[in-house]
């Protein structure tokens, strides 16, 4: 996928909406009871950063980015201000937030934030860590990255030096962006509109890494 490995401009990003996309297939019967099924094992988040754009300089530089872009071209890293954190968005990431995932191979583990209460429980994958702020721990023992393990940035994936024991629980803390693409080939502007306080829509949406 053709994805450059920049943020979105955090102070416009931090007034933008945000929301959370499922897709539910619902057949109600003829007894008037329903069968509901989702095709996504994933749920997708939107974001609006149009919301954010206060002044013509925010606007300027929206531009810019959506230029070397290409617009829906190329994805880019934005930073979602309710849920950028293995933890909640007011704690510091621990060592112990999330329990990872093991890969493809005995040494390789999935960054993932855990969504649950007493009923059910969703695991998403986190690709896009914020370099310098991850921190891993095996039942409990902090790691040093370099030394212990190593983290592809653009993945997610935490490969040990040592393979940890098949019993040991790998925990980390991080922070995250989320991979995501402008949802627009155009963005309309009518400066006077704007002046007065119109707000042009920017759509975004995550994609799939």
């Amino acid at each position: 996928m053709s994805f450059h490995d920049v943020r979105f401009p955090t102070a416009i990003s931090f007034g933008s909406t945000a929301g959370v996309e499922r897709r539910t297939d619902i057949v109600t019967l003829v007894n008037g009871f329903e069968e509901r099924n989702s095709p996504w094992a994933q749920s997708r988040r939107r974001y609006d950063a149009g919301i954010g754009v206060r002044t013509l300089d925010d606007l300027a530089e929206i531009l810019s980015f959506f230029e070397a872009r290409h617009a829906q071209l190329f994805g880019f890293r934005w930073k979602d201000w309710i849920d950028h954190k293995s933890c909640a968005p007011s704690e510091t990431p621990a060592s112990s937030d999330q329990v990872l995932v093991p890969g493809e191979n005995p040494n390789e583990f999935q960054l993932v934030r855990r969504y649950a209460d007493a009923a059910n429980e969703y695991v998403r994958a986190i690709t896009k860590p914020v370099i310098g702020s991850v921190l891993i721990a095996v039942d409990g023992a902090n790691k040093v990255e370099g030394v212990d393990y190593s983290l592809d940035h653009a993945t997610g994936v935490i490969s040990f030096v040592v393979t940890p024991a098949s019993n040991a629980i790998i925990t980390a803390g991080f922070e995250f962006d989320v991979p995501v693409r402008f949802d627009t080939d155009t963005i309309d502007v009518n400066l006077g509109a704007f002046e007065a306080g119109e707000i042009p829509s920017i759509p975004i949406v995550e994609v799939r890494i």
